[in-house]
């Protein structure tokens, strides 16, 4: 299908002849009735999951989960739906089971899946029809619900069901789901198992959490993250509204400007106070610095020009909280990791440049060094490689074609209007004014396209660039991209269900692509002045590929190597290109596992993503005693787009976890990862115990840490900005200062929860701190128009009396009745049945989502 064709597509109906079949269909799409309800995610009946050709059956076999769903549809009464009617939508998980008189079902590609009339069956205007439907994932929020469903129909093209469209929270500015029902049967939707704690975090189980960790005194030092050590020496007050004259030693002012601007914005202008600068000493660690505030002006010494910066942001966060009249104050600080990372996801939907570098100020303020960008996935290819257009211009778009000539399938719901914001890509130039914007600001960019697996829009690009190219008869230059070998016949399906998303690694072509691309971004990494030295690799999730493919079976044989080891080697010899050009290589975990540590290039580095109670530990101190750099991303701490509660209107996926909220993260201690399990549960909500079956060894510890933003289900930036902030803000403390209930590393040590060895009374007491330090950072988020998380309050009404507490202190708390008048809330007061309740900053500026009270029945009742 043309492009064109797909933009006609959207043209009004007016564009096409009334009675036409487009139009009808167009009528359709405008007026059909769509409603998804997510009936029971603990069926009686699980049937088995597909048989995955590339894989044997796990022992000892999983148990079966599986969700069942209603697909309602109401015809129009004055349009009659076509013959031959498709219903495609992307759907989580694969169909298992199917109640429908009129459809059947089955599986394109990835999520995309149609359900089409039977032979023989047509619908009729003004009906009402149920599709019935097993799939093999649980839906814990209504958020797994995708939208923009499409109708199909012969000869005419596709259109979205403008029901399925999202519509936005005019409170809030969130995307909402209108075509989803609520979600309220607790015991048949929360869990999906017998054996699953986990609740809904109704509005009192959130009073009896956030009463349980007490409330917030008013902090005297509010810079996050928490400095190593903070003196308050005696002394008068400096006055800050009176401005400040910088001088700068030892370093350009520069490259100081964003840190300079930081204190502007804080409200300190030009002056007379005098702000010394010092850059240069070598007595301090990197990244360390010194500040010294007294009435007679302000004093910063560091190592660098990133301790500067610091220093300015930590000033500028102090200054503001104190009215611009500041006590005296010394700060000497220095980060615990040299690796503090974030890594954003634009490859699944796109989030563009100006997304990027709002990321990249926020980070900054917070100390964070290393944006780790996801560029190449699956769903799209979003960094524009001159030598290779198609890149970008088939990779980078998803539309309604389901051959990929032209555009990537529609997957993961989105929008698949070519102007769509989910699809894009970044220009060079683009790239380069990230690059210029995070090295103003002492931040490291590490690009990453995932492969050998999660390759297939690259695939898929390299194909359309052949068919050109063979189209104009040439063919050496069509073979030199190809990554598909045609005389490999393996079928698979990745962990995702595409069976068409992994590169063949024992081709000349996938390293001639592979080199192709790192010379483009090693070019512009030049160009910016900020030299490429750490790459990612991806190498994660690699479905059972090659084991059909010729050449694999040649490659096996002559290295020795089983094929399903073959990945490994296409690690190993991309970490030695890259190496080669002064690169190191970074990688996901499990894509290291068969790795040869000899045949690997020193300080190659582990991205450790096994969860905390599976083979998280085990594999973060197996890579550091392998002498490699070990970041950990576990996904059941570090994944914030998995949910910030256990709520069925929380967005967020769940396979790792149902629930990071911001203590989970705060609580966290990467230096002993044992220790986790006093603290937190499992997936399942329940209490266990980690044990160190491979100690660290002597000298070997963990280099870093990195949060993990996946788009797969962030369609918009407010929804990117409210997974990160404020749980970003703990990643940052974690990464910056070690917890003082953090028990010592002991190689061996097992930890169960409740441990004594962890001091849950220093961990309460730190998070009130933290919270506090946190409520006093909103502000600035405001003035920089982040859409951050406000967590609704906690509340229960006993005797018929509303009660209320806020997760963060300082928060304004707010009640009505169902659709009646917002009322502040101060102290306990009498409300008649059920009552809604929201946060609200104090200013009124940022509200939470709105969630409904239940009177709670006493003992008598």
């Amino acid at each position: 299908m043309s492009i064109a064709l797909l933009l006609a597509s959207a043209a009004p109906a007016g564009a096409v002849p009334a009675s036409s079949p487009a139009a009808d269909l167009d009528r359709l799409a405008a007026q059909l009735g769509y409603r998804v309800t997510i009936v029971d995610n603990r069926p009686s009946y699980c049937p088995p999951l597909p048989v995955d050709p590339s894989a044997p059956p796990p022992t000892p076999a999983p148990p079966r989960k599986c969700v069942m769903l209603d697909i309602d549809l109401d015809t129009p009464t004055d349009v009659t739906p076509p013959a031959g009617l498709e219903v495609r939508m992307s759907l989580i998980g694969s169909v298992l089971l199917m109640d429908s008189a009129e459809f059947t079902s089955r599986l394109v590609n990835g999520d995309v899946t149609i359900f089409a009339l039977k032979p023989g069956q047509t619908l009729a205007a003004g009906q009402h029809y149920r599709i019935r439907l097993t799939a093999s994932v649980p839906f814990f929020s209504r958020a797994f619900v995708l939208p923009n469903a499409v109708l199909a129909a012969p000869g005419v093209a596709p259109v979205v069901i403008a029901a399925t469209r999202p519509g936005t929270d005019p409170e809030t500015g969130l995307e909402t789901l209108p075509y989803v029902a609520p979600m309220t049967d607790e015991p048949r939707l929360a869990t999906a198992a017998a054996a699953d704690r986990n609740v809904w975090l109704t509005p009192a189980r959130a009073f009896v959490r956030y009463a349980a960790r007490g409330v917030a005194a008013t902090p005297d030092i509010v810079i996050l993250p928490m400095p190593a050590n903070v003196a308050r020496p005696t002394g008068a007050l400096l006055e800050l509204s009176k401005g400040v004259r910088v001088t700068v030693h030892g370093g350009a002012r520069v490259r100081l400007a964003p840190a300079l601007d930081a204190l502007r914005q804080a409200g300190v202008g030009k002056g007379v106070v005098p702000l010394s600068i010092t850059i240069g000493d070598t007595a301090l660690a990197a990244e360390a610095y010194r500040l010294d505030v007294a009435a007679s002006g302000i004093r910063i010494v560091a190592r660098d020009e990133a301790g500067a910066a610091y220093a300015l942001r930590s000033l500028a966060q102090q200054a503001a909280y104190e009215g611009l009249r500041m006590k005296p104050l010394t700060v000497e600080d220095a980060p615990r990791y040299g690796y503090r990372g974030l890594h954003v996801d634009v490859a699944r939907n796109f989030h563009d440049r100006a997304e990027i570098l709002r990321l990249i100020e926020q980070m900054a303020a917070v100390k964070l060094n290393t944006l780790h960008l996801h560029l190449g996935d699956d769903e799209g290819w979003r960094m524009a490689i001159p030598a290779l257009p198609e890149l970008t211009e088939v990779g980078a778009y998803r539309c309604l074609d389901l051959t990929d000539r032209t555009c990537l399938q529609p997957q993961l719901g989105a929008d698949p209007a070519r102007d769509a914001p989910t699809n894009g890509y970044l220009s060079t130039g683009d790239y380069l004014t990230i690059l210029a914007a995070a090295k103003a600001r002492q931040i490291t960019v590490v690009p990453s396209f995932d492969m050998p697996g999660h390759s297939r829009a690259a695939i898929k690009a390299m194909e359309a660039r052949y068919s050109r190219l063979m189209a104009a008869g040439k063919r050496a230059e069509a073979e030199r991209y190809r990554l598909v070998e045609p005389g490999d016949t393996t079928r698979y399906r990745s962990i995702q269900n595409y069976d068409d998303n992994t590169l063949n690694v024992c081709i000349p072509q996938t390293y001639r692509f592979v080199d192709t691309v790192i010379s483009e971004m090693a070019r512009l990494h030049a160009k910016a002045g900020m030299p490429l030295r750490l790459y990612h690799i991806g190498a994660d999730e690699t479905a059972g590929a090659w084991r059909n493919s010729p050449a694999c079976q040649a490659e096996a044989a002559r290295t020795n190597t089983p094929v399903a080891h073959l990945g490994a080697r296409f690690v190993e010899r991309v970490a030695t290109m890259l190496a080669k050009r002064g690169i190191r290589a970074g990688a996901w975990s499990d894509g290291l596992t068969h790795a040869d540590p000899a045949a690997l290039p020193a300080q190659t580095q582990s991205y450790v993503w096994g969860g905390l109670f599976d083979r998280g530990v085990t594999e973060a101190h197996t890579h550091a005693n392998h002498g490699w750099p070990v970041i950990l991303s576990m996904p059941d701490v570090t994944y914030l787009d998995m949910p910030q509660a256990v709520s069925p209107d929380e967005p967020g996926a769940t396979w790792a976890t149902r629930e990071i909220d911001l203590y989970r993260l705060y609580a966290f201690m990467p230096g002993n990862l044992p220790a986790n399990a006093a603290t937190m549960t499992d997936i399942l909500n329940r209490p266990g115990t980690i044990e160190d079956r491979t100690p660290l060894a002597d000298g070997r510890h963990v280099a870093g840490i990195q949060a993990q933003l996946w788009s797969e289900m962030v369609r918009r930036d407010s929804q990117v900005e409210y997974m990160l902030f404020p749980r970003l803000f703990a990643l940052a403390e974690r990464g910056w200062s070690r917890a003082t209930w953090e028990p010592a590393y002991a190689p061996g040590a097992r930890y169960s929860y409740g441990d004594k060895r962890v001091d849950t009374g220093a961990l309460l007491a730190g998070w009130r701190d933290f919270s506090a330090r946190v409520a006093a950072r909103l502000p600035a988020l405001d003035r920089n128009g982040i859409t951050y998380r406000l967590s609704p309050p906690g509340a229960r009404i006993v005797d018929g009396r509303l009660e209320a507490i806020g997760e963060l202190p300082g928060m304004r708390i707010e009640y009505r009745s169902a659709g009646g008048t917002w009322t502040r809330y101060a102290d306990p007061v009498a409300v008649d049945g059920p009552t809604e309740v929201r946060s609200m900053t104090a200013d009124g500026r940022h509200a939470s989502r709105t969630v409904t009270v239940q009177p709670e029945r006493t003992a008598w009742q």
